[in-house]
């Protein structure tokens, strides 16, 4: 079963790396598109109608994949007092619940966000010539990744015992603290 997890976890390990570069590139990209429209209005006096929608868009997608990232990693807000001071027992239910409502949220922003490209899809973007329900793509894409990370972790849990590391930030560094 450990070989199995450890597969699993190196496979999505390998789709966590590449959403947080794909993030990564939408920023850089999403930036120079922005000091592209900024140039065009006071340099060339022409905006560019493209870089605008384009740039939400971009914003979009590495919210979404930075926000299912940070979830696999576990650097998201948390109000944990309760969790740090819970018996080892009360702490592993407090965390399988809190994986399987992380799930279900994400399961249900891939699930309506495809309704909503779906529903979309014929309309036209302003400013770009793609379907208007490639806005909501990166919320299906984003809420997909957000479902099957926490599923990683629920399963880890559940079946290998494994919690993630309670984190808690202390000047200068991150350091991880285990009980």
């Amino acid at each position: 079963m450990r070989a199995d997890l450890a597969a699993l976890s190196r496979i999505l390990g390998a789709v966590n790396r590449a959403a947080l570069w794909i993030s990564g590139i939408g920023l850089i990209l999403m930036t120079a598109f922005i000091a592209w429209q900024i140039f065009g209005r006071y340099v060339l006096n022409q905006s560019p109608s493209w870089t605008e929608p384009a740039s939400l868009l971009l914003m979009s997608w590495f919210i979404l994949l930075g926000s299912a990232v940070g979830v696999r990693e576990g650097n998201h807000l948390g109000f944990e007092i309760a969790l740090h001071h819970a018996p080892q027992r009360i702490r592993r239910i407090m965390l399988a619940v809190t994986e399987v409502l992380v799930i279900a949220f994400g399961a249900a922003m891939a699930w309506y966000g495809t309704e909503l490209a779906i529903g979309t899809w014929s309309a036209a973007m302003p400013g770009l010539a793609i379907p208007q329900g490639m806005d909501y793509v990166p919320l299906s894409v984003g809420g997909a990744l957000i479902a099957l990370f926490s599923l990683e972790k629920l399963v880890r849990l559940l079946l290998a015992g494994e919690e993630a590391p309670l984190v808690r930030v202390d000047e200068p560094h991150l350091v991880v603290v285990k009980d």
